[in-house]
């Protein structure tokens, strides 16, 4: 009698290979190389008449890998659906089961957290159906994208330019870069003043609102001194951070590593599908990584538990520690953790590459140290007298390190400073005592960790979104990236204040927020999927309409200018591209001539004397350099006024956008003629 086939199918072939290793010889592992179907392109594949029933169609390119599926199915008793344990992977294999014609009765859903062998025996004891609630809020999330998408998109084309888009998680996150560059360029900065006083014993600071304050205490510490007042001595503790969410292993690779979100999803996809392993062949190093629980298994807790006893001893071993997930999560899978805590990254370092290695690293290290006490430091703190002015020094010093001997990464500070022994009446001598002059700064643009903590705060987007939404809007241009933060460029600003103009009341973090609270409540069965359409869609539709009877008003003509086409002569024209303006023949077709545009800013440069012009760096950013360039080296982000600055020499530039105001260019001179009008005035 022969053996039992039973298939197997994943989304990938790295997974497909490491689930061989756990299979036996009757188990036929085959691979999807993810979608088999979708929605078509080239229409909007919604029938909104038909309560939103969507149009499937098998995508472009897999006939061939289909019908060698078929084939396997049709030798298999069961075919095990194995794609990844999330809505996407629910669907993926909901549209297996159509594409290929499944017989239901032998088709099972097979779902494991780790691509480990006991995961993966588990999982097929526990096979069950597809589970429709899961789908259900995939085809909800991927019919409201497609609508806003199909929609919004040919509105901006005829504003904008050809190619551009709009969607309900990417317009949020661009919003959220137009305002805070609003808000920076807005800012007005406050004077404030602090006096640093080293003493012989310890150091201590005060902080003031102006210079005369400032030298009003300089004046007094010179003639009284200084004497301890009071000091008070304490104790305080540093908990260990949980184990990593998906959003949280983004900002620390961001941050630590200084990985791009989409690097960091496609480096952890490796680590969760299987690596080779020297002396144990292909394995899966991390649980599923796309998550919002902080959840850790019991075995996976006994397992850490005893690596820190054995490797650190009783001291760091406490009861264990359990991390509360936000009320907002799905929790539908455990954190991010190594399937063994027990292989150490060293131990594996030579199977990795240098990246997966370093990531491994800091997701080992969270975890380890997520289960371990707390640091604990010696605190100190004193007043400082000196006349009637009170100044405050306080230090710590480590007395047990705890979670820091595995995790002590760039943003933990393990010792602060410890502070000498003094005593209340102790009489300190000078070293130096000098006042500072500050400004306040403002608020700090977006860098990709900063964003993806902030959507995830307000509740827009969910795991497997953020790096694809960050993706989204710097390949379309909207913003651009230098020095790791965000950049509105003049064309994101041109699509968000049309978004924000027209369809404010449906793209926004409120109400984005509430979508996915919906999407939540069809996963959970407590929402049928196409009331979420119908909830939306009407709304939305108003919106669209008013949009489209003003898109006339709006459109932005092209401007004649007095460059004469030298291919054909005729005078050229303003137009919009993916970097912004350009100068192009009106003879196209026929004459394909074009070059780039600079516009005049109106004022001569205050180096020397030539116009300058407003120009765009090769990533999208405006800046207004001289027509002189490259022997004038004038390059700034502000608009100049033409003058220099009567106090450091530098140029005099615009700044803000509700109220102008003028100010040095130079960050370090801080000089502005309002603030001179004011002192003149008193």
């Amino acid at each position: 009698m022969s053996s039992k086939k039973y298939l197997v199918i994943v989304e990938s072939p790295a997974k497909a290979k490491t689930l061989k290793k756990f299979l036996g010889s009757n188990y036929k592992i085959e691979a999807s190389v993810g979608h088999v179907r979708d929605l078509p392109k080239s229409e909007l594949g919604i029938n909104i008449e038909n309560d939103f029933e969507p149009k499937y169609i098998t995508i472009r390119g897999k006939g061939e890998l289909l019908a060698k599926l078929r084939k396997e199915v049709k030798t298999a008793d069961k075919v095990y659906l194995a794609t990844d344990p999330d809505r996407e992977g629910e669907a993926i294999s909901w549209h297996l089961l159509f594409a290929l014609k499944l017989d239901p009765a032998k088709t099972y859903r097979i779902t494991f957290n780790e691509i480990t062998k006991n995961a993966v025996k588990k999982s097929i004891k526990e096979a069950r159906e597809i589970d429709m609630n899961l789908v259900d809020a995939q085809q909800a999330r991927r019919a409201l994208d497609r609508i806003v998408g199909y929609k919004i998109s040919p509105l901006l084309w005829k504003k904008v330019k050809k190619g551009l888009s709009a969607g309900r998680v990417q317009s949020v996150a661009l919003r959220l870069i137009c305002e805070r560059d609003e808000e920076i360029e807005n800012f007005i900065p406050k004077e404030y003043w602090t006096v640093e006083a080293e003493l012989k014993a310890e150091k201590g600071k005060k902080e003031l609102n102006n210079e005369e304050e400032a030298l009003k205490v300089t004046s007094a510490a010179e003639k009284y001194g200084f004497e301890v007042k009071s000091v008070k001595r304490g104790t305080r503790s540093k908990n260990p951070p949980a184990p990593f969410t998906t959003s949280t292993m983004q900002q620390a690779s961001s941050n630590i590593l200084n990985y791009a979100s989409q690097k960091t999803m496609r480096i952890a996809q490796q680590l969760y599908e299987g690596v080779d392993i020297k002396g144990e062949g292909t394995v899966g190093l991390v649980s599923y990584i796309r998550t919002d629980s902080v959840r850790v298994a019991d075995e996976a807790y006994e397992e850490v538990k005893g690596y820190i006893l054995e490797n650190f001893g009783e001291n760091y071993v406490k009861e264990r520690r359990q991390y509360k997930t936000d009320s907002r999560a799905q929790d539908a899978h455990e954190a991010i953790r190594p399937t063994s805590s027990l292989r150490t990254p060293e131990s594996i370092k030579d199977s990795l590459t240098k990246e997966q290695y370093k990531l491994y690293k800091l997701i080992w290290e969270r975890f380890v140290a997520s289960q371990m006490p707390s640091a604990e430091y010696i605190t100190l703190s004193s007043d400082i007298k000196t006349g009637e002015y009170i100044f405050r020094a306080s230090g710590s010093s480590l007395k047990f390190d705890g979670y820091l001997s595995v995790y002590k990464k760039n943003e933990e500070k393990a010792d602060e400073g410890a502070m000498p022994e003094i005593e209340a009446g102790d009489k300190l001598k000078t070293e130096s005592i000098k006042p500072n002059q500050h400004f306040t700064q403002p608020p700090a643009r977006y860098s990709e960790s900063m964003l993806i903590k902030t959507l995830e705060e307000i509740g827009v987007g969910r795991p497997s979104t953020y790096a694809p939404t960050i993706t989204t809007i710097q390949q379309r241009n909207y913003v651009t990236k230098e020095n790791k933060v965000f950049y509105a460029t003049e064309l994101g600003e041109i699509v968000n204040e049309i978004i924000k103009n027209n369809f404010g009341d449906v793209i926004n973090k409120e109400f984005t927020a509430e979508m996915e609270a919906s999407l939540d409540q069809v996963e959970s069965g407590k929402m049928e999927w196409k009331e979420v359409l119908r909830n939306f869609y009407p709304v939305f539709k108003n919106l669209l309409d008013e949009a489209e009877s003003k898109v006339e008003n709006v459109e932005i003509p092209d401007v004649v200018t007095d460059v004469i086409c030298e291919e054909c002569g005729r005078n050229m024209v303003i137009k919009y591209g993916r970097y912004g303006k350009f100068l192009a023949c009106p003879g196209f077709p026929e004459c394909r001539n074009t070059k780039p545009l600079f516009e005049e800013a109106g004022v001569n440069c205050p180096v020397c004397g030539g116009k300058v012009l407003i120009k765009k760096t090769k990533k999208g950013r405006k800046y207004y350099g001289c027509e002189n360039n490259p022997e004038c080296s004038l390059m700034l982000w502000n608009k100049p006024t033409g003058e220099k600055c009567p106090k450091c020499g530098s140029a005099l530039v615009e700044k803000g956008t509700k109220k102008i105001r003028i100010s040095c260019s130079n960050p370090e001179c801080n000089y502005s003629p309002e603030e001179e009008k004011e002192e003149a005035n008193q």
